[in-house]
């Protein structure tokens, strides 16, 4: 079903919605109010996309996705960055690019020491433990930009798929100079599905992983220097993935 306007979930049964619908999706406000953070306090971390690496991996040859990538700990009571790890998925979640160790330069020191970060990665934790009962979260963040400077930027040249963890969070930090880039959430084993396009910085969707399917689909320029900026965390249980395989 296509929307007019996203379906924004009321915070208010945000956990319900995950047990049930297995998304939700927060407008910007109420990200800032769970993260417990001001707008502009979370903006704040919005820069540092302009400083992201590219990504030499992608198997279709393309060069319209730049990323940075780093992994912490979140024990209930502290979030612990771990030493710089590489990100790794197995083929049955990512046909394209599973199976391989993949090295992306790091989240910059900088942008992980604002308040915003710290708050914001723990506050999601928070609500995992709320959804799965509490426990250490094995938490990898993924920086974004999906570019369209060959004409064409795929935020998920995957296709649908899942992660592999238990719960997923696409935050959408910024598009300029763009169309596309629709979000699609479907149940991973029923009919039912959704689709809307994020539009306002700081929008949030969280997914449990187990129930839902998500893509994004691709962008193409309306301007020069188009481009998508999004901020993906993720959140597993018992061990980051391959250190149980």
């Amino acid at each position: 079903m296509i929307t007019s306007e996203p379906p924004y979930t009321d915070p208010s049964r945000l956990v319900d919605a995950l047990r049930i619908e297995g998304y939700a999706l927060l407008r910007p406000r109420d990200v800032a109010a769970l993260s417990g953070c001001t707008l502009d306090e979370l903006q704040a971390l919005a820069p540092s996309w302009d400083h992201l690496e590219l990504d030499n991996y992608l198997k279709d040859g393309g060069r319209y996705r730049r990323r940075r990538h780093s992994c912490f700990v979140d024990s209930g009571e502290a979030l612990t960055q771990t030493p710089h790890r590489a990100h790794w998925q197995p083929v049955e979640y990512n046909a394209l690019h599973g199976g391989m160790h993949r090295l992306f330069e790091p989240v910059e020191d900088a942008t992980i020491a604002q308040a915003a970060w710290q708050r914001l990665l723990r506050a999601l934790g928070a609500v995992c433990s709320r959804v799965k009962g509490a426990q250490p979260w094995y938490v990898e963040a993924h920086q974004f930009r999906i570019d369209t400077a060959d004409g064409i930027g795929r935020p998920t040249p995957e296709g649908a798929h899942r992660d592999g963890v238990d719960f997923v969070a696409v935050i959408l930090i910024g598009r300029a100079g763009i169309k596309g880039g629709e979000t699609r959430v479907f149940e991973a084993n029923g009919p039912r599905g959704q689709r809307f396009t994020m539009t306002e910085p700081w929008t949030m969707l969280l997914l449990d992983d187990a129930a839902v399917i998500h893509e994004s689909t691709p962008i193409q320029p309306l301007e020069e220097h188009g481009h998508r900026d999004t901020l993906v965390l993720t959140w597993r249980a018992g061990a980051f993935q391959g250190e149980d395989a």
